[in-house]
């Protein structure tokens, strides 16, 4: 008795069908389908920006895989014969783990809990952390930027406080992404200027930048600093004068 077989246009109706009707369709790469979420609220997602709001719980260990696998096609396209090669066996899922997990993990993870208390004692003189030991990439070629981060407040009387771990938490939560060091001082300084409220606050970082001295001009002395002044540090000159005299102490 012959087979009787679908025809080939229904198999295809029917798939398409299946793909159209789920909300996040099974087969679709998981980046894709974070991708649609941020589009669909019209969110920007660019190197720099934290994507965590579009990020669902356990979503993160499928995106080290798929990331993985396209880090094999990399290599592979790079001629290396990971298959043979004991050294390189496994590159491809520990570099994918480095990005999701460690360098660009302020992408990914929220931002970390900063814990204020009032300023009971009314305090308003001059506080310096730093330095903070900054690790970031730079989104022009992912290579690294390692370097120092000092942070100055002028609380007012009814400012918040917040511990001094804590300053280090967000430096390094804003710094774990790809960015550019100008756009990174100025994304830490609005964040310190929302969550305290203070007076004034400053910072200045002071980098290398391994795509200056790893390639392109291979000058290994060349650095990077730069500052950002809000209020009384940018309005009062002995104020700056005083920050930038104590962090060059350090």
């Amino acid at each position: 008795m012959p087979i009787k077989k679908t025809p080939a246009k229904k198999v295809a109706s029917k798939a398409v069908t299946k793909k159209v009707n789920s909300k996040e369709d099974s087969g679709t790469p998981l980046s894709v389908v974070i991708r649609r979420r941020i589009e669909a609220q019209k969110a920007r997602f660019h190197a720099n920006d934290n994507i965590s709001a579009f990020i669902k719980p356990g979503e993160l260990e499928g995106l080290v895989d798929e990331v993985a696998e396209k880090m094999q096609a990399v290599l592979e396209s790079l001629v290396i014969d990971t298959e043979n090669d004991h050294n390189t066996q496994n590159t491809s899922r520990r570099v994918a783990k480095m990005y999701v997990q460690e360098v660009f993990n302020g992408r990914y993870v929220d931002q970390p809990t900063l814990t204020k208390f009032p300023n009971v004692s009314r305090l308003n003189e001059l506080m310096i952390i730093g330095p903070i030991t900054v690790r970031s990439a730079c989104s022009h070629h992912l290579c690294p930027i390692m370097g120092r981060i000092w942070i100055g407040v002028l609380p007012s009387k009814e400012s918040a406080l917040i511990g001094l771990s804590k300053y280090s938490r967000l430096t390094e939560w804003v710094m774990c992404r790809p960015q550019i060091q100008e756009e990174a001082v100025v994304e830490l300084a609005d964040m310190l200027e929302k969550k305290i409220k203070p007076i004034g606050v400053a910072v200045v970082m002071d980098a290398d930048h391994f795509c200056m001295q790893w390639r392109g001009v291979k000058d290994r002395d060349s650095k990077m600093i730069n500052s950002v002044m809000r209020g009384a540090f940018l309005k009062d000159s002995n104020l700056r004068r005083e920050f930038l005299a104590l962090i060059d102490r350090k």
